[in-house]
Formats: C-alpha cells, structure tokens, sequence
C-alpha cells in the first residue's frame, strides 16, 4: 500500500525496484521510479530540515527571554507530544511511507526536549534560589536523552528486521482489484484508527496555545518561526505524500484515502497555524512593559479628570 519496502525485510533488494533510483534505495529504502517519486523524496526531505529549524529557533528564544513556561501553553506542547506520539505509532502500523516515520521519531525527540525545556524554565523561575542544582538536573537529564537517542539510532537486530515491513511495488503482498481498490489490513486499520486519534490532537492542541496568546495579548517568549517553519514543513510534508505514486493497479483515491489522517494531520493545522501567524501581526508592537506603561498612563489620566 505505501509502495515501500525496507531493506533486508523478506529478501528484499534493489532488484524488487524496477527502474527505480539507486542513491533512494540505498539511503531510505524507498523505491523511486519516476521524477514524481523523487520529488516526493525532496519534499519530504525538506520538510524535515524545517521541523528540526523550527525547532530550534524555539530552544533560542527560550534562552533569549527566560520566559518559555509563560509563552507556551503547557497544554500546547502536551497535545504536540501526544499526537506526535500516536503518529509514529500509526505509522508504524498503517505501513506509511518510510520518510513518514523517520518525521515521526524526530518529532516525538524534538517534542520531548521542548518539554524539558518548559519544564526548565518553570521550575527555575519558580525556584530562583535553586537555579544551581536545577540547572545541573537538567544536564543530566539532557545527556540521557542524547544517550537513549544514539541507542535508538542503532541498527536493528536480525529478528527485528524480519518483521519490519513495508511493501514494495513489485510484490504482490496486496490485493488490488481491477477497480484499483487496495483494502484495509486489520493492521492497517488500527493504524488508521491511530493516525486518525493522532490527527485530533494536532488540531485541539492548537487552540490553549491561541488561547494563551489572547489572554496575554502578547507572543513574546516564542519564536515566529517556530510556526512559520512548521507550516512550510507541514505544506511539504503534505505534497510529498500526495507526489508519491499509488501501488500498481491502485487508484489514487484509494492511495489518498490510506494516507487521510496523515493529511489531515499535517495540512489540516495550516489553517489554525494562520490564526496564530495573525496573533504575531497584531501583538508585535504590544509587549507586557508597553501594556503596563499604558495602564499607568490611563490611571493618572482618571486622577486628573477626578481633581
């Protein structure tokens, strides 16, 4: 269904991808036969490169202003992780396509160290006498995770790769009848059922963030492009699926129907990603002081009509 296979699944080699490109298969074990697979590859690639971005601009601007646990609604970054978290599971199980699970591990890493970070910045600036030993909790914990993170970078063992599969083109792992309809496995389906869990939580966790910024009537504390990069890599994640060429003999309704929450998942936040973009334009020129100095401003002013 995701006209896939990894190496070393089943016997799988090179010679399963007729017409297809080398450098693609050895690096991802994708099988690209035509420009239209490649570009799928690009796109997909790219979208990365604007996740991990995001990302980071994120990590400077919490060092910059101290204030991440205030910017960021914690609920925000909850509802990230979880629907990231589903998302890589649901990959896993719905046979998605393998450039889709390498987004989904890095985002569930990337979203366990935005937390942490959070979680920094809140105990630090509730404890401000305790800075020492919080800041040297959080070194650890943070060599932890490089160290779980190279672990998982491994290589997988023999058994493992035995059952890792996604199918290939040429395979005939998958009925497609002559309507070019490829069914459901049950496997597939509770992939589904999670793609589709993970794709909710994409959407609801979106609004405390909206919230948040309405309440304070500011953004300072996060970095625009945090969502600017985000949506651009959404808008690439979400062509690239759509690029990639459907199995032999399957429609590409149907190929667009197995990959819905994936879709929905990615270009269905870009709207709600828009509302945050136009909080950004209207409390640019807002900050907390200005706010302030504005209140005081107002109340000297009602002093003087009251004398």
């Amino acid at each position: 269904m995701s006209s896939q296979l990894w190496q070393g699944s089943l016997g799988g080699n090179f010679s399963d991808c007729p017409n297809g490109t080398q450098w693609v298969w050895d690096v991802f074990s994708e099988c690209a036969q035509d420009s239209r697979d490649i570009a799928s590859v690009v796109l997909g690639l790219v979208s990365i490169v604007c996740f991990a971005a995001s990302s980071f601009t994120q990590y400077y601007q919490a060092c910059k202003t101290g204030i991440m646990d205030q910017a960021l609604s914690i609920y925000f970054l909850l509802g990230w992780l979880g629907g990231d978290s589903l998302n890589l599971i649901g990959s896993f199980l719905a046979d998605q396509l393998p450039l889709q699970v390498y987004t989904a591990i890095y985002y569930v890493l990337a979203d366990l160290l935005m937390l942490s970070f959070y979680l920094y910045y809140k105990i630090k600036n509730q404890s401000r006498g305790f800075s020492a030993p919080i800041n040297a909790i959080f070194a650890f914990a943070f060599v932890g995770t490089v160290s779980a993170t190279s672990l998982l970078g491994r290589p997988a063992s023999p058994v493992w790769e035995s059952t890792l599969t996604f199918k290939g083109r040429t395979l005939l792992f998958a009925t497609v009848d002559k309507s070019g309809w490829e069914p459901f496995t049950k496997k597939e389906i509770i992939g589904f059922s999670i793609g589709s869990l993970s794709s909710l939580l994409y959407l609801v966790s979106r609004v405390p963030q909206i919230y948040t910024n309405f309440r304070r009537k500011s953004t300072k504390g996060i970095s625009y492009s945090l969502f600017a990069l985000v949506m651009l890599g959404n808008a690439l994640y979400g062509m690239s699926v759509l690029l990639k060429n459907p199995d032999p003999g399957q429609s590409e309704g149907n190929y667009v129907l197995h990959h819905v929450p994936w879709l929905i998942g990615s270009l269905g936040v870009l709207s709600l990603d828009v509302v945050i973009s136009f909080q950004f334009l209207a409390y640019r020129k807002k900050s907390p002081r200005n706010l302030e100095e504005r209140e005081a401003l107002l109340d000297k002013q009602d002093e003087s009509l009251e004398s």
